[in-house]
């Protein structure tokens, strides 16, 4: 395997429009990046370039110490898989997978043992005999993953491979995939990995690190507890979290103590908070999760009020939604925590636990309660 570098890679297409404005990006030999983004951020254009499906408008891409700009995709040492498959309908998975290594030559004694320790991994040998019609969604894209694998590329590409799987097959081969990459990593064979994905919970359960884009820049990148606690930008906050971080217009004022007020109420910022905060007084944006917010019942102090809009039983927990002046918040809180009494239209404190909240500058977004 080798290490990917892109630099300063920019897409400009005829009609002008810029798709990808001068990323940086590195990919250490044998990790797994995601790059991940709402639907027109570019990150398959990006996928696609490294792939050598689409060219390059400037900068510089690099697999090991090769540069591949003007390579054709066969000479790059990539393989990719992609959402549809591509497996060639005519042919017997045994020959779908083979048939890279025909092509390349490769001797038949070889071929067959490449075979038969692929299908071993991917727990395929059953299929080897049956046509691509003749397999599920889940057999068809391990084949596919399969066809990659026989290969022994020096990058693996996925592009969206499991967004046309169901939610219980997704869940199961993302596990299959990252036990892949961990087992061949573990055999001192690792793979480089760049999957695409629009879906955050690949994306957190999968990678090494992500790259967040955003039209076409790149927005953070980082491994996920990381984009999880501490967001560069409100961007990365607001994507990243299921339910979503809680953002709002609010007012900082510094004065000994900083304190932020929201549709007309006050609050104290936490000792902590106040000790990693490098903002100016000011408007900013407030972000708290979901799940870092307490129910207060009884009205104590430093809580925001607000009426409750909709509780949503998710099992495990409640989703409490409440609407403090204009803004709407979401508090998640454990099933067996939750006052069963409480109703749409109650009035409630909602309580931030301050070594989770984010103050985010309100022009630029960048996080300004980053500082330690």
């Amino acid at each position: 395997m080798a290490e990917l570098q892109l630099k300063s890679v920019e897409k400009m297409y005829g009609n002008g429009f810029k798709a990808v404005h001068g990323i940086d990006l590195d990919v250490k030999d044998g990790e797994f990046m995601v790059l991940v983004g709402p639907s027109g951020c570019a990150k398959s254009t990006t996928l696609r370039m490294i792939a050598g499906l689409e060219t390059i408008s400037g900068g510089e891409i690099r697999i090991g110490d090769r540069i591949i700009n003007d390579l054709t995709p066969g000479k790059r040492g990539i393989a990719m898989v992609f959402q549809n498959y591509a497996l060639y309908p005519h042919m017997k998975v045994r020959k779908n997978l083979s048939f890279g290594l025909k092509l390349k030559r490769k001797p038949k004694d070889e071929i067959e043992a490449s075979t038969g320790e692929v299908s071993g991994i991917l727990e395929i040998d059953e299929l080897l005999d049956r046509l691509p019609k003749q397999l599920s969604g889940g057999q068809a894209q391990r084949v596919a993953v399969g066809r990659a694998l026989i290969k022994s590329p020096e990058v693996f590409l996925f592009d969206e491979p499991l967004s046309n799987l169901d939610a219980k097959l997704r869940a199961s081969m993302r596990v299959r995939i990252t036990d892949l990459h961990k087992r061949l990593r573990d055999e001192g064979r690792p793979a480089t990995v760049i999957y695409v994905t629009h879906d955050q919970v690949e994306a957190m359960t999968m990678g090494d690190r992500i790259c967040v884009m955003k039209d076409g820049h790149i927005m953070q990148v980082a491994d996920p507890v990381t984009l999880y606690e501490k967001p560069a930008n409100a961007f990365v906050a607001g994507f990243i979290g299921m339910p979503e971080m809680n953002l709002a217009d609010a007012e900082l004022t510094i004065d000994g103590t900083p304190r932020l007020t929201l549709a007309g109420q006050t609050i104290s910022a936490p000792a902590d908070l106040s000790a990693r905060l490098i903002a100016a007084p000011g408007p900013v944006t407030l972000g708290i999760r979901p799940q870092h917010m307490t129910i207060e019942t009884d009205g104590a102090g430093d809580a925001f009020s607000g009426v409750i809009h909709n509780i949503e039983f998710m099992g495990h927990e409640v989703n409490v939604h409440v609407t403090i002046g204009d803004a709407a918040f979401i508090a998640v809180v454990p099933t067996e925590k939750f006052d069963l009494k409480l109703q749409r239209g109650d009035r409630v404190g909602l309580r931030p636990t301050g070594v989770q909240m984010h103050i985010f500058d309100r022009a630029s977004g960048e996080n300004v309660s980053l500082a330690e």
